[in-house]
Order: C-alpha cells, then structure tokens, then sequence
C-alpha cells in the first residue's frame, strides 16, 4: 500500500467507483488503468468493465478521510459525506461543536494532519 499515486490517478479510482455498469470510462480512466491494475487497485471484470479491488476501495476512502479532515480544518461549516464523518468522529478526530452543530477538528485531527503533511514532505 505505499505506492505513490498521482491525483489523476485517484481521479480514475473516484470515476471507476462512481462509473455504471456497462459505461464508458473516461480518457481519464483510460490513461491509467494500466498501472492502476498492475498495482492491484482496479481490475477487469468478466464483462469487460472495471471495478475497484478491496485495496483499491480502501486507498479510496483513505483520501477521503484525508480531504474531509483537510477540509473541515479549513472551513467547519463544510458538509462531508456521511461515512466519512462518522469514521472520524469515532476515531476522534472530529468532534460536533455543541453550540454551533458544526463538525471540528479535534487536537488528534490537527495531529494527524501534521503528521501527513511532515512524512509527505520527508518522502519528497
């Protein structure tokens, strides 16, 4: 799980895990649909169509988590998707503001998020 993936390349995950049966994928999804197989995030169905992999699903909401963490640090009136919110609200790093009924960021959010930002840049 430490492949390093490019934001066109968790655009192609996010459009294959909203892309119907039987649907055309996008240039997008075509670009990297070879490397997203070999690394084992997407795969051929038997009809011909893609779908992630449990791997695939799990980076996926790795990122979101991410970027619903990122977003609420920056703007608490911001609306996640539920799945998200609660994830993170049991891991706790979001909690809801008693007052206002706004999603915050709790001390072991801005933790985390730290953490992100200091082994992104230490692997750069």
């Amino acid at each position: 799980m430490n492949h390093k993936l490019s934001i066109d390349e968790y655009d192609a995950l996010e459009q294959v895990s909203k892309l119907p049966r039987n649907a055309r994928p996008s240039a997008c999804v075509a670009r990297n649909t070879k490397r997203l197989t070999g690394i084992k995030l997407l795969t051929h169905r038997k009809d011909g169509g893609l779908e992630l992999t449990d791997t695939g699903k799990q980076i996926l909401f790795i990122k979101q988590c991410i970027d619903g963490l990122r977003a609420i640090a920056n703007d608490p009136s911001v609306v996640i998707s539920a799945t998200v919110a609660s994830f993170l609200g049991k891991k706790g790093h979001i909690t809801v503001n008693p007052d206002s009924g706004l999603n915050e960021i709790s001390e072991r959010g801005r933790e985390c998020l730290l953490d992100i930002d200091t082994n992104t840049t230490k692997q750069k």
